[in-house]
C-alpha cells in the first residue's frame, strides 16, 4: 500500500472549540477538502437554515477563527473529482444535486444512487453531512459512501468514525473505522468554551 491521502468531505468547524487546530492539522496532512454548510456558515453568517444552536456555534467560530483559517476555508469547493487507480471518485458534502444541504442516507435515497453516479461521471461517491456512515454498491460495481463523522456522530457511538478508500486490480473496497479518542476533554473544552452545552452532551452521547 502507498502512502494514504486524506480526505474530508466538509464541516471541518462549526461544532468544537478548537477551530484554528483542526484546520492547522488538516493543512499539515495535506488534506484534499470540501466546503459543507458549517464551514461555509462561519464564513459568511448565513445561518437561515440552521437550528438555534448550530447559528450560536456558527457565530461563535466565526469570531474565533483566525485570518489564515479563513483563507483555507474560502478557498475549499463544493465538490472534487479525482481518478484513483483507474476509477473515478468524487467527493461531496451534501449530494451531487445539493452540494451543501440535502441529506443522503440508503434508506430515503438508494433508488438514486445509479443516478449519482452517472450524472458525475464517477465509480465512486463520497458523501458527508449526516454523520451517518453507509456504504452501497450498484450491480455495476459503483461505490456510494459515507464515512461517518470525527466527532459529534448520530449513531450512539461516540468513536471517531471515517473510511479507508481502496482502489486496485480487486475494485473498490471501503473499509469502515472506528477509533476511540478523548471526547470527555473534547467536551469540556465545548463547556469552557461558552459553546452551546448540548454540543458536549451529543459529543459524549452520540445522538
Amino acid at each position: 500500500m502507498g502512502k494514504l491521502k486524506v480526505y474530508c468531505c466538509g464541516d471541518i468547524v462549526g461544532y468544537g472549540a478548537s477551530p484554528n487546530e483542526v484546520v492547522s492539522l488538516l493543512q499539515e496532512v495535506g488534506a484534499t477538502c470540501v466546503l459543507g454548510n458549517h464551514d461555509r456558515a462561519s464564513l459568511d453568517g448565513d445561518v437561515g437554515e440552521f437550528n438555534p444552536r448550530a447559528a450560536v456555534a456558527a457565530a461563535w467560530t466565526s469570531q474565533h477563527l483566525s485570518e489564515e483559517s479563513k483563507a483555507f476555508l474560502g478557498s475549499l469547493p463544493q465538490v472534487f473529482s479525482t481518478e484513483v487507480g483507474g476509477k473515478r471518485v468524487y467527493m461531496v458534502h451534501g449530494s451531487p444535486d445539493d452540494p451543501m444541504w440535502e441529506y443522503v442516507l440508503p434508506t430515503t435515497h438508494s433508488d438514486l444512487f445509479d443516478y449519482y453516479l452517472d450524472k458525475v461521471g464517477s465509480d465512486v461517491i463520497a458523501l458527508g453531512h449526516t454523520h451517518l456512515p453507509f456504504q452501497w454498491r450498484s450491480e455495476g460495481g459503483g461505490v456510494v459512501f459515507n464515512p461517518g463523522s470525527v466527532g459529534q456522530p448520530r449513531n450512539r457511538d461516540v468513536r471517531a468514525s471515517f473510511a479507508i478508500l481502496e482502489v486496485g486490480e480487486g475494485g473498490v473496497k471501503v473499509e469502515a473505522r472506528k477509533v476511540a479518542y478523548d471526547a470527555d476533554r473534547a467536551a469540556r473544552k465545548i463547556l469552557e468554551s461558552g459553546l452551546p452545552a448540548s454540543l458536549a452532551t451529543q459529543l459524549l452521547s452520540g445522538e
